[in-house]
C-alpha cells in the first residue's frame, strides 16, 4: 500500500502502521480513512495528502 505525504507538513500516513492514536488500525489504506480524517501533525485534511 502505499504512503501518502501531508502537503502542508510533511508528515506521512503510512498504511502499515495506520494512526492508532486516532483509532486508525495498521493495514487501513489511505482510500479507507474516514473522510473526516485529518492529518494528525497539523489537522490538514485528506485532500491535503499526496501520494508519497
Amino acid at each position: 500500500m502505499a504512503k501518502y505525504v501531508c502537503d502542508a507538513c510533511g508528515y506521512v500516513y503510512d498504511p502499515a502502521v495506520g494512526d492508532p492514536d486516532n483509532g486508525i488500525a495498521p493495514g487501513t489504506s489511505f482510500a479507507a480513512l474516514p473522510e473526516d480524517w485529518t492529518c494528525p501533525e497539523c489537522g490538514a485534511s485528506k485532500d491535503m495528502f499526496s501520494p508519497q
